[in-house]
C-alpha cells in the first residue's frame, strides 16, 4: 500500500472529515435517477460476481436492482435537492418565547467512509425569534440530510445551519447519539460504544440555555 492510500485509510479508519460540505461533483445531477440505477446495478452484479456469488439463484437474481434503488431512492436520497424538505414555517402568534425542543428524532444515516450505517436519534431545540416551524419539519430535516453518505459531525451542523435559516435566527441546538456499524460490526468491533456529537448557536451557547436543553433530553437514548 503506498503512502497515499495509508494516509487515507488513516482518515477513514478514524472517521475523519475532511469537508464541511457533502462533497458532491458539479455534475452529480447530469444524469437521471434511472440511468443512476441502471450503472449502479450493474456495479453491485460485477462486485457480487467477483465475490463469487452465483446471481442465477433465485435469491440473489434481483439483488442487484434491489440495492441501486435503495442507494438512488432511499439511504442517499437526501443527496438530491429536489428532495429538499419545504421548511413550513408560521408567525409565532401565541408569543411562545420559551425553548421547543424535538427530542429522540430516529436517524439512519450512512458512514461515508465504510458504507455502513449509522443508527441513532437526535434532539434538536430552539427558541422562536417571531416564527416557529412544524414539529414533523424538525424530522424530515433530520432526515434529508441523513439519507446521503455523512460524518456525524458535519450531519449536526447541517441540521442546525438548515434550521436556523428557516427559523431566522441563531438560538438553534442539536445534539445526536448515534452507533456506528463501521466500529461495532467490523474493525475494533466495540457492539456498546455510541458517538455524541453538538451543535449549539445563539443563546445554546450560554451555559445555562444549553444546561436546559441537556436536561430536558438526559441523553438516555436506546437503540
Amino acid at each position: 500500500m503506498t503512502n497515499n492510500e495509508e494516509f487515507h485509510d488513516e482518515i477513514g479508519n478514524n472517521h475523519i472529515s475532511t469537508n464541511a460540505n457533502n462533497p458532491i461533483r458539479e455534475d452529480a445531477f447530469a444524469i437521471t435517477d434511472e440511468e443512476k440505477i441502471e450503472r449502479i446495478k450493474k456495479d453491485v452484479e460485477n462486485m457480487l460476481l467477483t465475490l463469487g456469488m452465483d446471481l442465477t439463484d433465485d435469491s440473489l437474481k434481483g439483488t442487484p436492482n434491489r440495492v441501486a434503488k435503495m442507494f438512488v431512492k432511499e439511504i442517499f436520497g437526501g443527496l438530491n435537492p429536489n428532495k429538499k424538505p419545504k421548511a413550513s414555517t408560521f408567525d409565532n402568534n401565541y408569543k411562545y418565547g420559551e425553548m421547543l425542543v424535538e427530542k429522540n428524532i430516529t436517524l439512519y444515516s450512512t458512514c461515508e467512509h465504510h458504507l455502513l450505517p449509522i443508527i441513532g436519534r437526535a434532539h434538536v431545540a430552539y427558541i422562536s425569534k417571531g416564527t416557529v416551524i412544524g414539529l414533523s419539519k424538525m424530522n424530515r430535516i433530520v432526515e434529508y440530510y441523513a439519507k446521503r453518505p455523512q460524518v456525524q459531525e458535519r450531519l449536526t451542523m447541517q441540521i442546525v445551519q438548515e434550521l436556523q435559516k428557516a427559523l431566522g435566527t441563531e438560538d438553534v441546538a442539536c445534539v445526536i447519539d448515534a452507533k456506528h456499524l463501521c466500529v461495532n460490526s467490523r474493525g475494533i468491533k466495540d457492539i456498546e460504544s455510541s458517538t455524541v456529537t453538538s451543535e449549539f448557536g445563539g443563546k445554546f451557547k450560554e451555559a445555562q440555555t444549553k444546561r436546559e436543553f441537556l436536561d430536558y433530553i438526559k441523553l438516555e437514548t436506546k437503540f
